[in-house]
């Protein structure tokens, strides 16, 4: 027998049964094992680890349906189950499937259909396994980089309020990765394998708000909102300095409940979120001139953890470069540079205005436009421009000077407006008035540039 053949657990109290399908699946190269009752597969479940398992609905001390119950409560990564039953109903096959079953095989058996069902359910399992690999590697990817002790800080608080549910706003300059620690939180939380749904707040209108988070009903159809969307999952909602009102109060409401009503709908809908958020700005200021509710920043607000700039810890910047270096190896296919060792110095004692963000931009238009192994001195001082006062000089024409008309202005304008973005702390108004552009107007803009605030 191959010791790679897929191993089959067939749990009937029919002793007929058990041989029949046993010889048919051992003809056909799998390695079969066999279980009379629960008990029995309790057991040869634990210590043979099928990759797929028969099981009979009727047997005389637990019924299949309770056992997968029971299988499934225990089992996260629980391989496919194909229940079988002499006694077949619709309400049976329902419940099987309803609990996680994979298919549902009435007998007398059919032996084509058996082999055809064993065979695609084999291969389900497999694409489980590939998908949860690629998960968590997704998920290890998902961490904060550094080994200094402001990071080892922060992800040590995050693993222990992960344990609770008290709701966290995440506070620090543009670019620091709050975002980020956000996902890390979520990752090693009880919400981990629900969604993780991330929505700037400022970017979305006043009028679409209330669409946007709580979904509507329209004509017998129904659209969910970022609550619905985010259930048993966390929602982060980033820049909570830039919510209008009207939404204030139904998050607000929606909060304290843990329910809320669709546009246009009449029946609560429940959900079960973790919500976090973040901010660039003072809210307490917020609060204090009104334009934020008081309540809604307290509800928010159980845990403040703060993410500090770039520049406060920078030891870590060397090994942000080789974490970014490697990123966009294999997510660009760009060719390997690394930083010699006079860049990364100089790097270190750079200002870092844009924080992590700027350093991961400033990896990837090195190793696009650059040429060579090592990314020199020169070569990233080129790159930042020099910087005389508050005047930023650079040493070459803007890129986007090369592009068509209509290109550059997409660059400039979204260039121009991340500017007074940062000038005016985060804050849509503000930013509305520095600009001379009218709101409603100024949220198309930002959606349309993808400025993520």
């Amino acid at each position: 027998m191959n010791a790679k053949a897929p191993r089959i657990l067939v749990v009937d109290d029919e002793p007929d049964i058990r041989r029949l399908v046993c010889e048919i699946l051992e003809d056909e190269g799998y390695e079969v094992a066999m279980a009379e009752n629960a008990g029995a597969a309790r057991e040869l479940k634990e210590s043979k680890q099928p990759d797929l398992i028969l099981l009979d609905i009727w047997m005389p001390d637990t019924d299949g349906i309770t056992l997968l119950k029971e299988w499934v409560a225990e089992d996260l990564m629980l391989c496919p189950v194909i229940m079988m039953s002499g006694h077949g109903s619709v309400e049976a096959a329902v419940e099987a499937t309803r609990l996680g079953a994979y298919d549902f095989l009435e007998k007398p058996l059919s032996l084509a259909k058996l082999l055809l069902i064993v065979e695609r359910a084999i291969e389900a399992g497999n694409l489980q396994i590939e998908n949860a690999g690629l998960k968590k590697q997704l998920v290890a990817d998902i961490e904060p980089v550094g080994n200094s002790a402001t990071v080892a800080r922060i992800k040590d608080q995050l693993k222990r309020l992960a344990q609770h549910d008290a709701r966290i706003l995440f506070g620090g300059e543009a670019g620091v990765g709050k975002e980020l620690y956000a996902r890390y939180l979520h990752n090693n939380s009880a919400y981990r394998n629900g969604p993780f749904v991330d929505v700037a707040v400022g970017s979305i209108s006043p009028e679409n708000s209330a669409v946007e988070f709580f979904g509507k009903e329209s004509n017998g159809k129904i659209y969910p909102g970022l609550l619905e969307r985010s259930h048993k999952g966390t929602l982060f909602l980033s820049e909570i300095g830039g919510m209008d009102k009207e939404t204030q109060l139904r998050l607000l409401s929606a909060l304290e409940s843990s329910s809320f009503l669709r546009v246009g709908g009449s029946e609560a809908v429940r959900v079960d979120v973790r919500v976090v958020a973040s901010t660039r700005i003072v809210m307490e200021d917020e609060v204090k001139s009104g334009r934020f509710r008081q309540d809604l920043y307290y509800l928010l607000n159980e845990v403040a953890l703060n993410i500090p700039p770039l520049r406060e810890h920078s030891e870590d910047i060397p090994k942000l470069l080789a974490f970014y270096v490697d990123y966009f190896v294999n997510q660009d296919k760009l060719s390997f540079r690394k930083f010699s060792m006079a860049a990364q110095n100089f790097l270190r004692n750079y200002s870092w205005r844009g924080n992590v963000r700027e350093l991961k931009n400033l990896v990837q238009r090195l190793m696009i436009l650059g040429v060579g192994e090592e990314i020199e001195l020169d070569e990233v001082k080129s790159a930042l421009g020099s910087v005389v006062g508050d005047i930023i000089t650079l040493s070459s024409v803007p890129e986007f000077f090369n592009l068509p008309l209509k290109d550059a202005r997409d660059h400039f304008e979204k260039a121009y407006l991340e500017y007074h973005f940062e000038r005016t702390g985060g804050s849509v108004a503000k930013l509305s008035a520095a600009v001379g552009m009218e709101r409603t107007h100024l949220y198309r803009k930002l959606h349309s540039l993808n400025i993520k605030l």
